[in-house]
């Protein structure tokens, strides 16, 4: 099987090192890549968001299977494109990526299927803003507002904050640039990443992973588009994982279908476990970074095809997934000054590694690695329990050296410390 993955990132890089294993998978491919992705696959420019493009692209290679990797693409319709010249795709049509693309037909879309998530308001005008942060957050006993971008935003479009001003200057800003707000209600309890396979009404869920989207240890400083994750979850009984796929995903994919839009590729769902049970926090319609990462390194069963099924509507038919006993920890490397503008250029040593994952990286001439993006590189880790896993990752990222870099030292620390639980 021929495989085009289309991406930039570390979570394009794992795909490719999970497609390279399946023994099915006889070409690899990847546009436009990074340095790291460039040892792993052909490596081709092209512009991810033009669905002429990546379709002329798919055709040239043969390729028997496209893999989309970012959430733009896919909003704007890239897959769809793809099937219509006669190539499987994974990555769902623009109509069904709007799960991710509006949170406010998510939000439709759960009341609709009975899913509980949290109490939200849209706002789309400045005069409304202040009545509005009334109905949410510390004025109504809640700990903090949540103020969220309507539209894609890289996982940065989300403000949690206890502070009133804070919260109203970020949906100002939303604001005077044409984006809808939406405010929630605070979710308390752990959070939960569950990625699943989503063929129409058939789900496949593959093993639960919690990521830490705060640039600092202990929580503390910006949202980001994640600062690491780790996987399975050793507080989160099977009972809840099959809670979540039975009383959220599979509901969800229902509605989808009965709405006309079934959904084809990788649902991802993100989950608050409160104290009254599981509530969605969010859905995406594509594999998350950084928890692709550490879940696709336990994965033992041939990627290619699974995504292969899911593509072609036979994943009813494909034998269960199958994966690694023990942990995977990912480790995330930023740029100084990320998740502001980050310091691009600088020389990064140590990144040919082992479980080192390349994302905003390229190659000089000289041949040199340098940084090119907010999120350099990924480390993963595995692990017959997760401080294993832990010391493997944090082990790798001691040798990785990038002028002003910095990651958290806390990933999975709360949990491998039996610190978390229902």
């Amino acid at each position: 099987m021929r495989v085009l993955v289309i991406g930039s990132g570390a979570r394009e890089h794992a795909l490719l090192l999970g497609l390279r294993k399946d023994p099915g998978v006889d070409y690899l491919a990847v546009a436009p890549g990074n340095a790291g992705t460039a040892t792993v696959a052909e490596q081709y420019d092209v512009d991810v968001t033009s669905a002429e493009e990546v379709t002329a692209l798919a055709a040239r290679l043969r390729a028997d299977l496209v893999v989309i990797g970012p959430e733009v693409p896919l909003a704007l319709g890239v897959a769809d494109a793809i099937r219509a010249a006669g190539i499987a795709c994974f990555g769902p049509s623009k109509d069904a990526a709007r799960i991710e693309g509006s949170k406010a037909f998510a939000k439709d879309v759960m009341a609709a299927a009975g899913v509980r998530t949290a109490a939200s308001e849209i706002v789309d005008s400045p005069a409304r803003l202040d009545a509005a942060l009334d109905r949410f957050g510390p004025a109504v006993g809640q700990p903090a507002w949540v103020v969220k971008d309507d539209g894609l935003a890289a996982g940065k479009g989300v403000v949690v904050t206890a502070e009133r001003d804070d919260a109203r200057a970020h949906a100002a800003t939303l604001l005077d640039s044409g984006h809808p707000v939406l405010l929630e209600s605070y979710l308390d309890g752990p959070e939960v990443s569950l990625f699943c396979l989503v063929d129409g009404a058939t789900v496949v869920p593959l093993v639960a992973a919690q990521d830490f989207k705060r640039v600092a240890d202990g929580d503390a400083g910006p949202n980001t588009g994640g600062m690491g994750a780790y996987a399975p979850l050793p507080w989160l009984p099977k009972s809840s994982e099959s809670a979540i796929v039975g009383d959220v995903v599979e509901p969800v994919a229902a509605e989808m279908v009965r709405r006309g839009c079934p959904f084809s590729g990788l649902l991802y769902a993100g989950l608050a476990m409160t104290s009254t049970g599981p509530a969605v926090v969010e859905f995406n319609c594509r594999f998350g970074d950084p928890e692709t990462q550490a879940v696709l390194a336990l994965l033992t069963s041939p990627l290619g095809g699974a995504l292969y099924a899911t593509a072609t509507g036979t994943l009813a038919d494909f034998a269960p997934l199958q994966w690694h006993d023990g942990y995977a920890v990912t480790v995330v490397l930023a740029a100084e000054n990320y998740p502001g503008r980050p310091r691009l250029g600088d020389v990064i040593t140590g990144a040919e590694a082992d479980g080192v994952l390349h994302a905003g990286t390229s190659r000089r001439e000289d041949g040199a690695v340098v940084s090119s993006g907010g999120r350099v590189l990924s480390v993963v880790g595995t692990g017959v329990d997760l401080p294993a896993a832990r010391a493997a990752a944090y082990g790798v990222m001691s040798s990785v050296r990038l002028p002003g870099g910095h990651f958290r030292t806390d990933i999975g620390l709360a949990a491998a410390e039996g610190r978390i639980t229902l």
